[in-house]
């Protein structure tokens, strides 16, 4: 028989439905985690919701054996990785045909219309190092004097012209002192015992020039010797002068076919006193420059210390300021009140080009004050809304301080990748000259008036004076116009200077790529390093760069020649506008400034992107593509992160950059002026005390970028970590979270509110 069932008790019912209810809270507090989580939100998984996460590609899961950067790689992006290697090869074939063809004499020696080098040893010019120009009235503009597209006759002179005198003087004074001649004929094609020509033949022949004037060498040519007397522009103390063909010429006429000469003129006596003050400083430098770098590292180091204080500091600041500015606009409001025609508008007086009629009237003091007012409430709202993730940034910031306490070895890497800059802007330099003189010289027609059918053919300076050219333009030259030649080689010049040029971005980008990489797969093995600085591996910095060259070449290729590409495409609108600035229209000008607009953003964008993309290739290995999508996923899963992140770290690098450039510049103004004589005795009798306080400051500035853009590196890496890491674990034993105490504070300080919420 069966045993009757006893009915529950009122305990026993109790204690069902609250083993009920537990089961459900437990159930539903693991909903709201896994809700989070797949919402995407790496902050929500410790503030439960609270940032609101985007639904952005999917988080990583937890995996048991990631213990940090992955140690098992393979190669990535192969195939860009063999197409850059052989880009590399051709480079290097390129700059080796470029070294036999080319001539870089061409560029140190100026050429003159027969294509002969002036001062070049083993020549009949070897004493002749100075070009000579017999009309510079043809020339339009320095650029063409050192370019030697001047359309007159060049030789080679041993001296300048130190005198005024025209052909027909010398040819009339030579019949009573024949030295007139032997010093005016140092200035024609060929030396004679006598002048035997007459004026209208000379002309015709082109042997003389018509005239000389007082001229000194610059740049190895004969240039105007202009001076100033009574504030007039003088030539040997003459303001006008007879330029040999019946003329008489003014000074400015001269100096307007010359123009701009004086001032570089002028600029190699300001050069010489810049040398000096640099010979008698270097050293004050050196050491300004030594102190630079230790501020920097010491400023890298005790920002863990002062990292909050300087950003709050700077928010109080622009609260402040924004405050006085509300105050400052109703004391001006309040002032106007009762005074006639305050109470008009803006759009009652119209446009005027006195804008202090503005300021006299009351809408224009209210306007400002609301603006100010709507920007101050906007700084204040962000605070109260923003200060949990504002505080997590600078935590951030001072854990990248840390981190570069315990590889100090990074702040080395900036001098490598500075060699590697340099080596590759060197050889790009000179393969660019090489390429420019490679050739024989090409002779052109020139027509000093203008007026010839056949400017600009080519010719042969040998036998020109016989040819129909010389008969059909009579003041017609053939003169030498620049290297080049019918070969294969020498047609596609210019296509080895593009190809030259954009090899050159591509392996800039890609050095840049590679420090970039090194120092995030540095600082990933410090922070997925539990027992921090006990966990880290050993030489960090090492075994990160022979990881990035080993296995990721072609993944820094790729991201380098993406950007190489933009960069390439804006330089040929840069080009393109200087070409036909002249001749666009309004529509076109505008259409180009979108253009320049759109790819000037575009190559920001991708910096960014590839950037973060090289700190996941660093931690995970993988592809570009691959690691650039995971990188921007992340990112946009954290957007609002980000953007704090960005422009906290953005303030404190800046504000430190600017505090060390002007530490270290205002004790070099104290020094150069010797305004600190009982302290330190500087340098005396300085021409320009600003030319080593400007390169004391400058240098300052480059050395504390240098060592900043380690710790934006530094602090970027973290940040991806930080976030990978919330995406990863949970804090738990089994799941612990990598970053640091600090960290880890803020986050249960959160939790703790949360679970009060």
């Amino acid at each position: 028989m069966a045993k009757k069932r006893k009915p529950p008790s009122i305990k026993d019912a109790f204690l069902s439905n609250s083993v009920l209810l537990r089961s459900g809270l437990l159930l539903k507090r693991q909903l709201l985690i896994l809700m989070s989580r797949q919402a995407g939100s790496s902050w929500s998984s410790w503030t439960l919701g609270k940032s609101g996460a985007s639904t952005i590609g999917s988080p990583r899961t937890f995996d048991p054996d990631f213990k940090g950067p992955v140690a098992d790689r393979s190669c990535t992006d192969v195939l860009c990785c063999i197409i850059f290697i052989l880009f590399i090869i051709g480079y290097i074939l390129l700059g080796l045909m470029a070294w036999v063809h080319g001539d870089p004499r061409r560029v140190a020696y100026p050429t003159d219309s027969n294509g002969h080098f002036c001062g070049q040893k083993g020549t009949p010019n070897e004493n002749k190092t100075i070009l000579f120009y017999f009309n510079l009235f043809s020339c339009t503009s320095p650029s063409l004097l050192v370019n030697l597209q001047c359309p007159t006759t060049q030789i080679c002179v041993s001296k300048c012209p130190e005198k005024f005198l025209t052909y027909m003087e010398m040819y009339f004074m030579y019949r009573t002192r024949e030295n007139y001649w032997s010093y005016y004929s140092q200035f024609c094609k060929a030396a004679s015992a006598k002048p035997v020509k007459a004026f209208t033949q000379l002309l015709l022949d082109d042997d003389c020039p018509t005239a000389i004037f007082p001229s000194r060498p610059f740049l190895q040519r004969c240039f105007p010797d202009f001076s100033t007397k009574n504030g007039l522009l003088t030539i040997g103390n003459k303001t006008t002068f007879n330029d040999g063909s019946g003329k008489t010429r003014n000074v400015v006429e001269l100096r307007a076919a010359a123009n701009g000469v004086n001032k570089i003129l002028d600029a190699r006596a300001i050069g010489m006193k810049v040398f000096e003050d640099y010979a008698t400083t270097w050293y004050w430098i050196l050491i300004g420059l030594t102190i630079a770098m230790l501020l920097s590292w010491m400023f890298v180091i005790l920002l863990r210390v002062t990292a909050g204080f300087l950003f709050w500091v700077f928010i109080l600041g622009v609260i402040g300021i924004l405050a006085y500015g509300i105050w400052h606009c109703y004391q001006e409001y309040s002032k106007l009140q009762g005074k006639p025609n305050s109470h008009l508008s803006i759009y009652n007086i119209g446009i005027q080009t006195d804008i202090s009629m503005y300021f006299q009237l009351k809408q224009t003091w209210f306007t400002f004050m609301i603006i100010l007012a709507i920007l101050e409430v906007i700084v204040i709202v962000m605070l109260i809304f923003l200060r949990d993730r504002i505080r997590v940034s600078i935590a951030l910031l001072k854990e990248g301080s840390k981190a570069i306490g315990y590889i100090p070895s990074t702040l080395i890497y900036p001098v490598l990748t500075f060699i590697f800059l340099s080596i590759c802007i060197s050889y790009w330099a000179v393969t660019a000259v090489y390429l420019a003189t490679s050739g024989t010289p090409i002779y052109k027609v020139i027509a000093p008036e203008g007026q010839c059918e056949h400017e600009n053919k080519t010719c042969d300076p040998e036998i020109f004076n016989t040819t129909e050219i010389a008969k059909a333009c009579p003041g017609a030259h053939c003169n030498f116009a620049f290297y080049g030649g019918k070969s294969l080689y020498h047609q596609y010049i210019t296509t080895f200077q593009i190809v030259n040029l954009f090899i050159f971005l591509w392996l800039i980008n890609f050095v840049i790529a590679l420090g970039q990489c090194t120092l995030a797969g540095a600082f990933a093995s410090y922070y997925w390093a539990l027992k921090k600085p006990d966990d880290i591996p050993p030489h960090p910095l090492f075994t990160a760069f022979g990881r990035a060259i080993r296995y990721h070449t072609g993944s820094l290729a790729f991201g380098s020649l993406i950007l190489a590409t933009i960069q390439m495409v804006r330089l040929v609108l840069q080009y393109l506008d200087n070409r036909l600035k002249d001749a666009q229209s309004n529509i076109s000008r505008f259409l180009q400034c979108c253009l320049k607009c759109c790819f000037w953003c575009l190559e920001h964008v991708v910096k960014f992107l590839n950037r973060h993309a090289y700190v996941m290739i660093a931690i995970y290995g993988q592809n570009f593509c691959r690691s650039a999508r995971d990188a921007f996923n992340l990112l946009m899963r954290n957007v609002l992160k980000v953007a704090v992140m960005d422009r906290v770290t953005e303030f404190v690098l800046t504000l430190g950059k600017i505090l060390v450039a002007g530490c270290i510049g205002i004790l070099a103004f104290l020094l150069f002026t010797e305004r600190i004589p009982m302290i330190v005795e500087g340098p005396t009798s300085l021409n320009y005390y600003w030319v080593p306080l400007l390169t004391v400051i400058i240098g300052s500035y480059l050395i504390a970028h240098g060592f900043f853009s380690v710790y934006a590196m530094c602090i970027d890496t973290i940040f991806i970590c930080f976030l990978e890491d919330l995406e990863r674990n949970d804090g738990s034993t089994a799941r612990p979270y990598y970053m640091s105490q600090s960290l880890l504070k803020i986050m249960s300080k959160q939790s703790s509110q949360t679970k009060k919420q």
